[in-house]
């Protein structure tokens, strides 16, 4: 029997799945088979849409697998075992609460304080400056907001708010800061941006803010960028180095596929940089790709400038 979608419901489609928690079409449509479930329901056109629950459910299936399990051991519990195997899974049953401070972030988001979330921010700007901003409150606060998210403290909608206000004062601060000259021997031209599957920004945007205050020339194309304009630009740009941000959401197969198509067709004109939390970077690292933390950047900038002034010399 065909189930069909109740009107209060605003399920998502499959791609939107596909999306958000970063397992492939074919996978879920396997697991329907196989497992039964994910459980979707069909829109009047009889496509598959899925309850907010199975979402929520299948972020979770997705963050164990990214830790080592099968597919066949997790997806039969229910979100509340998933969500207590994942915490033990991955060491947080283990370790101490975020401190006050982030949790006060947290807190902001959850009460939708965003003018007063927007104002800390910039208070903790001016007080820390942008390199230490982004990696000493920035980087582990997207962390928490990404952890509440995906174990259900925090709805898409509050974490769409916090990207949104982290945005705009992280954007305030990146055009504060004098630009390099791009003429420059020992500036590196640095293109940003995310492949067409990658729709989360906030890793990229940090990463801008660490090249800027390391005195790289940026451009920045924002996400989801098709492979060929990311070529096309780079070459129109004449830019050194390619940066890409991969998010524990996007799948992990399509950034491997992804990378090794833009490799081929930059055919050696640019370095390719990446860097996030996806296993893709991590579990199998392709050798053509230079994968930094953001604290790393600042090394590898200065490693970049110690080679070209090399080869100049030569």
């Amino acid at each position: 029997m065909t189930n069909k979608v109740p009107p209060q419901l605003v399920p998502s489609s499959i791609s939107d799945v596909e999306r958000d928690t970063g397992v492939a079409k074919e996978t879920l449509r396997v697991w329907e088979r196989r497992y039964d479930f994910p459980q979707p329901l069909r829109d009047p056109n009889g496509e598959r849409v899925y309850p907010i629950e199975q979402v929520h459910k299948l972020r979770l299936v997705k963050r164990l697998l990214d830790l080592g399990f099968r597919p066949g051991k997790v997806i039969q519990y229910s979100t509340d075992e998933l969500q207590a195997l994942t915490g033990k899974a991955s060491g947080q049953g283990d370790t101490p609460p975020a401190p006050p401070e982030l949790q006060s972030y947290l807190a902001l988001c959850k009460s939708h304080q965003m003018e007063e979330l927007r104002r800390r921010l910039s208070q903790a700007l001016l007080m820390m400056g942008l390199k230490s901003f982004v990696i000493g409150l920035v980087a582990p606060l997207t962390t928490l907001i990404g952890e509440a998210w995906a174990s259900g403290q925090l709805a898409t909608f509050e974490e769409h708010l916090y990207t949104e206000s982290l945005t705009v004062v992280m954007r305030s601060a990146i055009f504060a800061m004098p630009q390099a000259n791009a003429g420059n021997l020992g500036t590196p031209r640095i293109l940003l941006t995310t492949l067409p599957q990658e729709r989360h920004g906030l890793g990229l945007l940090m990463a801008e803010a660490m090249c800027v205050a390391e005195g790289a020339h940026c451009i920045s194309l924002g996400v989801q960028t098709p492979l060929l304009d990311i070529v096309e630009a780079a070459r129109a740009q004449r830019v050194d180095i390619i940066a890409l941000s991969f998010s524990v959401a996007m799948n992990p197969r399509q950034a491997l596929d992804g990378l090794a198509e833009l490799h081929t067709r930059l055919a050696g004109c640019a370095d390719l940089w990446a860097g996030g939390g996806n296993a893709a970077l991590k579990k199998r690292r392709p050798p053509y790709v230079r994968v930094f933390e953001l604290a790393d950047l600042t090394g590898a900038i200065a490693e970049w400038r110690a080679r070209t002034a090399i080869l100049a010399a030569g």
